[in-house]
């Protein structure tokens, strides 16, 4: 009865929202009592669900939503992987992708590299729990960061076959091989180990994936493996699939630059973040806070945002001397305080400070202040400030393009053509994250077959150098294409597309990739995203319609050339008549004004062929 009591019913009245009590009838009491069991029941209902469980039931956000599109995500994941531990740990990458049809809703999937390894400690939780990995709160260039892609591959395996994940590792000089079978616990998002062996080891290091799933075959893993080398030339891919092998070695030795991490931008963050940065934050003071915690915020910077934000007091105006103030009200930060004021007199009293002394002592008070004692609307205030000063943009050695040589090489060894151009642009910011644009154009193609969703031209898109084969319209990288007037470059267009079979190639670099979903395959559609992707590609585009302008004059002079060769015994004929020269005579001359047309046809076909 506690529970009715509770409700009204132990003294035969209800209570209204308001707390006041009325009388009420049964049928009152039985409407009263069922709409208030149905709200308990709810709230008995609500629980908490882990990340993995969440996934689960929702793989299609992961790239699951169907047996081929399962396979490609399962093999991208686990390459993506391998690549970047490989870049991380300087060593040239090595991957074997072996494949093999199971059953005829089955394939086993089998990734190896030559990486750094994983100590047997961390390799069940690096595989077998949600959102941990080492790059989400890394700012810089690295091809997955949100601890989702292989757990994801390991969950649909699990799901779709029940069978756990094999997988061997070693790490640099260690005698040790150790092999796990595991599977993921989705009601607590944690390793579920049902194997660990230790095997010894001679020389190998690096790490092997191996997992089963019901999925179909594609040529979609074709083409991302042959793209992930594309734009990775320093990567040897062999690619194994129901015991036939194509290898793909690598163009160059040379690793690119290694990304540097960088602290978060002013420009980059929300007020939430910076909340969260309060929280975490080991500096004792505000202006060590602001300093320490994000890029290109020195000093001076600090105290603008301060001294914007308005979240000083003022001081107390008396006929004390600015020093006496300071040591008596401050005593221990009396030091720090100073150095901040640098342009206030010690000996001064505070009532002959001018406006601009007073401000700028009440700043400096304000920046020994402990980051922690702010209060929300202070934070409000000073993150309103961050936004409003003119800071730098944040630094680019966070982000590595690939060496334009390297990458025109691996272009010409996929692509037959007549001419190619490649574009690096310098780096950009959207939202406070350093961003940059690679774009190369093949012109000219010998072969050529279209995308399935666009006929006449290649459209690749890659975002850190992976690429993006789904969700083409979707994407920024699609959107800059169709605003170009390619007529104006000499490329024919029908509609908001090139008309001609040539290949578009697109690499976004960034710290943050804005991508529009889990699944990881389309671009947000940043303004400043979609100008430099434009800019890239026209002034690509630019190169190749000069190349064309060249073709055209060649092509011109050498038409002409023909004609006038075509007719020289003709002409040289009626001139003999006319005026009584030799034949022979004239058709040498003739000959020779042709043959002068020739250099410069060699000289543009070099040009050209250049």
């Amino acid at each position: 009865m506690r529970g009715a009591a509770a409700l009204g019913f132990a003294s035969g009245e209800l209570k209204k929202p308001g707390g006041r009590r009325f009388k009420s009838g049964p049928g009152d009491y039985l409407l009263f009592f069922q709409n208030n069991y149905m709200l308990l029941d709810i709230s008995e209902k609500i629980k908490e669900i882990s990340i993995s469980e969440f996934f689960e039931k929702n793989r299609h956000l992961l790239g699951y939503e169907n047996p081929s599109k399962a396979f490609y995500t399962v093999v991208k994941e686990l390459v993506d992987n391998s690549i970047d531990a490989c870049l991380e740990a300087r060593i040239l990458p090595e991957i074997y992708v072996k494949v093999k049809k199971v059953d005829e809703d089955r394939i086993r999937v089998r990734v190896e590299d030559n990486g750094p390894g994983i100590s047997p400690k961390k390799l069940p939780i690096a595989f077998g729990k949600f959102l941990v990995g080492s790059k989400f709160h890394k700012l810089k260039q690295s091809i997955g960061s949100q601890g989702i892609g292989a757990k994801g591959a390991i969950l649909y395996s699990q799901l779709t076959t029940n069978k756990p994940a094999k997988i061997w590792s070693a790490t640099i000089n260690s005698k040790e091989i150790h092999y796990f079978e595991l599977m993921i616990d989705v009601l607590k998002n944690e390793p579920l180990i049902l194997k660990h062996e230790v095997k010894e080891n001679k020389d190998w290091h690096g790490t092997i994936v191996e997992l089963e799933f019901e999925g179909r075959y594609t040529s979609k893993v074709d083409e991302y493996l042959e793209l992930i080398w594309l734009v990775n030339p320093y990567v040897k891919l062999i690619y194994e699939k129901d015991g036939e092998k194509k290898v793909y070695e690598r163009v160059t030795n040379n690793l690119p630059q290694l990304p540097k991490e960088i602290k978060p931008h002013p420009y980059g963050i929300e007020i939430g973040i910076l909340k969260r940065l309060i929280l975490q934050t080991k500096s004792k003071t505000l202006i060590e806070f602001l300093t320490n915690e994000f890029s290109r915020i020195g000093k001076d910077t600090a105290k603008k945002i301060i001294r914007l934000s308005k979240i000083y007091e003022e001081i107390e105006i008396s006929d004390k001397s600015v020093e006496e103030y300071l040591k008596e009200k401050f005593k221990e930060n009396f030091e720090k305080i100073i150095k901040i004021a640098e342009n206030v007199e010690l000996n001064k009293k505070l009532n002959e400070l001018s406006n601009e002394e007073k401000i700028s002592l009440e700043v400096a008070i304000a920046s020994i202040k402990n980051p922690k004692e702010l209060k929300n609307e202070e934070i409000e205030k000073l993150f309103k400030a961050m936004q409003k000063v003119k800071i730098r943009a944040p630094p680019t050695d966070c982000l590595s393009p690939i060496d334009e040589k390297y990458l025109i090489q691996a272009i010409k060894k996929i692509f037959k053509a007549e001419a190619y151009s490649v574009v690096t642009r310098k780096p950009s910011v959207y939202r406070g994250f350093p961003f940059q644009v690679q774009a190369a154009i093949v012109y000219g193609l010998k072969e050529f077959k279209g995308d399935e969703e666009i006929q006449n031209v290649k459209i690749l898109r890659f975002a850190n150098h992976t690429p993006l084969l789904y969700n083409l319209y979707d994407c920024a990288i699609t959107k800059a294409i169709m605003q170009i007037n390619w007529n104006s470059y000499g490329i024919s267009q029908s509609g908001n597309l090139p008309n001609e079979p040539i290949v578009i190639i697109v690499d976004f670099l960034s710290v943050w990739i804005p991508f529009k979903s889990e699944g990881k395959q389309a671009i947000a559609e940043y303004p400043e995203i979609i100008k430099e992707i434009k800019l890239a590609l026209q002034e690509a585009a630019r190169k190749i319609y000069r190349y064309i302008l060249k073709k055209r004059k060649y092509e011109l002079l050498k038409e002409k050339r023909n004609i006038f060769e075509r007719y020289i015994p003709e002409v040289a004929k009626e001139l003999s008549k006319v005026t009584n020269e030799k034949e022979e005579i004239l058709l040498k001359k003739l000959k020779e004004i042709a043959d002068k047309k020739v250099p410069e046809l060699f000289k543009i076909e070099k040009e050209i062929k250049s």
